[in-house]
């Protein structure tokens, strides 16, 4: 069994890690301190396409595997661990049950 990240894994941790290191980090305390739900992250977030991951390119997502929807999930926590836990809850309670059990129309 091989645990080694591919170098695409590697390079997506990266684009994650980046954009968590830029724009999240800065403000979670922020956000925490003051009660406010960082809606622009999260749109941003999803312009980067996080909530798409594991899903197949003809439903909008980008076909990853759960492996990358981990590292992507890892990256948010290392600086804001409320918005890890959107992205989990948005993909694995939100879009997974429609991708799951939903009809082609949903």
């Amino acid at each position: 069994m091989d645990f080694d990240f591919t170098d695409e894994q590697e390079q997506f941790r990266k684009v994650v890690r980046d954009f968590a290191e830029a724009e999240i980090a800065p403000h979670a305390e922020a956000w925490d301190r003051d009660h406010e739900f960082p809606t622009d992250a999260v749109l941003a977030m999803g312009e980067l396409g996080l909530f798409g991951l594991p899903f197949p390119e003809e439903y909008g997502g980008s076909g990853a595997d759960f492996t990358t929807l981990c590292l992507a999930i890892e990256e948010l926590a290392r600086v804001d661990q409320s918005l890890s836990i959107t992205l989990e809850a948005g993909v694995g309670l939100g879009a997974n049950p429609i991708f799951t059990f939903g009809t082609e129309e949903q």
